[in-house]
């Protein structure tokens, strides 16, 4: 599986480089095109990831006991969600403190380290997943390949938005080295069943904050068919997959 994941990878890098070229998604209201790759990204985590967690909390139960909470696996999921929401108001926060104090509509440049550091992290557990799934084979890996591919376009497109030229000159390398670096661990390094479970649960609930994030603001102007079709198209391709 190691040439597929490097072309999975290659896309990956080739989303960041490049998707600020992608004229067609700028303005408002917003494109049709990131609402759609939302839903595709939505499916992907409440169809694929999210049945996956219950086989991992039964191995951790199997393995390490029941526990306290018997729930180990959904709060790290819980977890991923919760701190890329504290991310995000942090960013927020900082970018209306800006514009109030001189008008500049960028956040500060430590929290612009703090964001994208936390989002190279985010791309450097994905890239790792590229060989350590709860699932192997090609269909598999293309799965996740398409939803993580058309999730970094969103997730891109956002960050544009918030650092507008430090984007292109810092982060689109920085987030292309951290998904590359990913890959090339999971290449030296395995981690245990359970590790990769707890992994693969935290990027669920970042996943899903993520996309809701870019999708909900009322300035965005969302389109909800455009992120219906998405979501529904590749919940089919799923289910048929399943």
């Amino acid at each position: 599986m190691t040439v597929p994941a490097a072309a999975a990878l290659a896309l990956f890098i080739i989303v960041h480089l490049f998707v600020g070229k992608l004229r067609f998604l700028h303005g408002v209201p917003r494109s049709r095109w990131l609402s759609m790759a939302g839903g595709v990204a939505v499916a992907y985590v409440f169809l694929h990831v999210l049945p996956e967690l219950g086989t991992h909390q039964n191995r951790v139960e199997a393995e390490v006991g029941a526990g306290l909470l018997e729930t180990e696996i959904y709060l790290m999921a819980l977890l991923g969600l919760v701190s890329f929401y504290g991310l995000e108001r942090h960013v927020r926060g900082s970018r209306a403190q800006m514009r109030a104090r001189g008008g500049e509509d960028h956040p500060e440049a430590g929290v612009f380290w703090l964001h994208i550091g936390s989002f190279s992290l985010y791309n450097l557990l994905i890239g790792y997943l590229l060989l350590h799934r709860e699932e192997t084979g090609i269909w598999s890996l293309a799965l996740y390949a398409v939803a993580m591919a058309l999730h970094f376009v969103t997730n891109d497109y956002g960050l544009r938005e918030d650092y507008k030229s430090a984007y292109d000159r810092i982060a689109r390398w920085l987030l292309s080295g951290a998904v590359a670096a990913g890959w090339l661990l999971g290449l030296i390094l395995t981690v245990s069943d359970i590790a990769v479970g707890l992994l693969f649960a935290f990027l669920s609930g970042g996943v899903v904050l993520n996309v809701l994030k870019e999708e909900l603001p009322e300035e965005r102007q969302s389109r909800f068919l455009p992120f219906l079709a998405g979501l529904t198209g590749y919940a089919a391709v799923l289910i048929m997959a399943g």
